[in-house]
């Protein structure tokens, strides 16, 4: 390896290190659960996106092992070529109805969606108008097309406003609001009924990436669109199935226009291979699963009410989510690397999160609770958290 490259990379480490910024990442030696294996030691498990339980449920298991049986393992293809699969065109038919939308279009991930949505249908005569605290997938979704990139205030509708009579004056081809449903570091959801409405007076495109929504928001859980019941008002819905769906890809939502545009010239769809058999199967039946039964998405709603309450209680600072994302605020970045440390020393797992994930000064750990957890669980953890924040004198 270069020497210079590697002393500078060694050099950023050693910063990385000293801040409180770097990232100790652990390796799970068991499924997914309220509690997984590390290091050969039970952990409660409080840092998976795994919503619903759903990632290790029997019957989504028992669906990827048919697939694998009838289908085998790998697509072998792209989807444009050899890669779309009977199971790939019966899950977007599925998630079309979930969703109540015209039709969907699955991808690799949820990242990759926003990464083939955004460049596809926008270019360097359009403006994008995107929420200052949009995922990363948005980001560089941004930047791949070409477009021209104007930041508002997050969720500042006054502040959209401006933008937007802005990009009026430029004049451009074609305008996209874009923003996240529910904003994974805060737990906060868009205002998106102001969203839809602003952008409506500018003659806007709308798009909402709905990654910690689907499965959480919604009857059923069937995202941000269904909560605020928007469906037909919002030009095009981005989903990732890691999440509450428990498995692996993502999708959009829109019209069968848009969908069939994005078929043509979608650059992931197009130059990378499709989503496993055993994803697909696995991501149907957990769709099966929310469509059949509410009691998972009112579980995890119940248990979100429980912990927040009695964190506040103890003196805990939740910030100003409203979802079963739970960012305890720290605030300095070595701190919340020192708790974070001493939960794991106390049997919980989770993590840290500073810039530039968050502003500096921000740093925290964020709980990301589950339906699978019981309230022994909550109970323990909170246990845990008190004796924690005292040693640290976050609170009294």
């Amino acid at each position: 390896m270069n020497k210079n490259l590697e002393n500078r990379l060694q050099k950023e480490l050693n910063h990385l290190k000293e801040q409180g910024l770097y990232n100790n990442i652990r390796t799970l030696e068991s499924p997914q659960g309220a509690w997984v294996e590390i290091e050969g030691q039970e952990k409660l498990n409080f840092c998976s996106n795994n919503y619903l339980g759903l990632a290790n449920h029997p019957e989504v298991v028992k669906a990827a092992q048919r697939a694998v049986e009838e289908y085998g393992v790998g697509p072998g293809a792209v989807r444009t070529i050899a890669g779309t699969m009977k199971l790939h065109r019966e899950l977007e038919k599925k998630l079309a109805g979930f969703k109540k939308a015209e039709a969907t279009l699955t991808f690799q991930s949820g990242f990759n969606a926003n990464l083939a949505v955004i460049p596809a249908i926008m270019g360097k005569e359009d403006i994008i108008i995107s929420d200052e605290l949009n995922h990363a997938s948005i980001i560089d979704g941004c930047r791949l097309s070409g477009a021209s990139i104007k930041i508002y205030q997050h969720a500042d509708m006054d502040s959209l406003r401006e933008q937007l009579e802005q990009a009026r004056e430029d004049d451009p081809g074609k305008v996209l609001v874009v923003t996240d449903g529910v904003f994974s570091m805060d737990g906060d959801i868009a205002p998106l009924p102001e969203i839809v409405e602003v952008a409506r007076e500018f003659d806007a495109i709308v798009m909402v990436d709905d990654a910690h929504g689907e499965g959480v928001l919604g009857s059923h859980g069937r995202g941000i669109v269904d909560h605020f019941e928007l469906h037909g008002q919002v030009d095009i819905e981005i989903g990732t199935f890691s999440k509450a769906f428990g498995t692996m890809g993502g999708c959009a939502a829109g019209s069968k226009t848009l969908i069939e545009y994005l078929e043509q010239r979608a650059r992931p769809f197009l130059f990378s291979s499709a989503v496993t058999p055993a994803d697909v199967a696995a991501t149907l039946k957990a769709v099966e699963i929310l469509e059949k039964d509410d009691e998972l998405v009112q579980k995890l709603w119940n248990n979100k009410e429980i912990f927040q309450e009695k964190m506040k209680q103890a003196g805990f600072d939740v910030g100003k989510t409203v979802t079963p994302i739970t960012p305890v605020m720290i605030g300095d970045a070595k701190t919340a690397q020192k708790f974070s440390a001493r939960l794991m020393e106390e049997g919980i797992f989770a993590t840290s999160i500073g810039f530039p994930t968050v502003p500096r000064g921000k740093a925290r750990i964020r709980v990301m609770l589950s339906a699978t957890h019981s309230q022994d669980d909550l109970e323990f953890a909170l246990d845990k958290f008190k004796k924690i924040g005292r040693e640290l004198e976050l609170i009294d």
